[in-house]
């Protein structure tokens, strides 16, 4: 089997530290295709059981606000000042952030649990896509996706999470390699 630029994208590509990520971001064009590939995953039923929201620019800095708000109204013990500014900072560690929200639709012959997996595939669609242009990517989610108070103030519907962060951007410097699992450790044959 050759070894193609796909394979060895698969077989190499990292995750990015969000603050380890500058501008140039992927826009126009770059950006559409990154979306249009993010949307190519399996999905059974045609359901689109994601949505995508693009984080860029000032937004960046709003949503950081949203985050230390939740913080503040979350937290058993009052936050510290240096927490807070960690919150409001949070979106502007890249230049570009995309947010993959999960949308389960309730439909016969749909799961659940196959949609929530499409999502997560589309998470991965979108870093591949950015890599593949170049771009340095991490997903992430962090305890905001959870946050019922930033849930709410995101403007997340009832059946609606947040299934990963993808922070996008130019690596200002290339992530080093980590150990992976042996695949005797992961793999087994049913039977055998």
């Amino acid at each position: 089997m050759p070894d193609n630029a796909t394979i060895s994208l698969l077989k190499t590509r990292r995750s990015v530290k969000p603050d380890l990520l500058a501008l140039p971001a992927p826009s126009g064009q770059h950006l559409e295709t990154i979306l249009t590939i993010a949307s190519r995953v399996p999905d059974h039923k045609k359901l689109a059981p994601w949505r995508f929201v693009i984080i860029e620019g000032a937004a960046r800095e709003k949503l950081g606000e949203l985050a230390a708000e939740a913080c503040k109204r979350e937290e058993a013990e009052p936050p510290s000042h240096v927490r807070l500014e960690t919150e409001r900072k949070r979106f502007l560690r890249a230049p570009l952030v995309i947010a993959v929200v999960s949308r389960v639709k309730e439909t016969r012959g749909a799961p659940e649990w196959e949609q929530i997996l499409s999502a997560g595939a589309a998470c991965m669609n979108l870093c591949i896509a950015a890599n593949a242009l170049g771009y340095g990517t991490t997903w992430i989610t962090e305890w905001i996706s959870y946050s019922k108070t930033f849930g709410e103030g995101f403007g997340l519907a009832a059946n609606e999470r947040i299934a990963g962060f993808v922070h996008i951007g130019t690596a200002t410097q290339k992530p080093d390699e980590r150990e992976r699992p042996a695949l005797a450790d992961v793999v087994t044959r049913w039977g055998a």
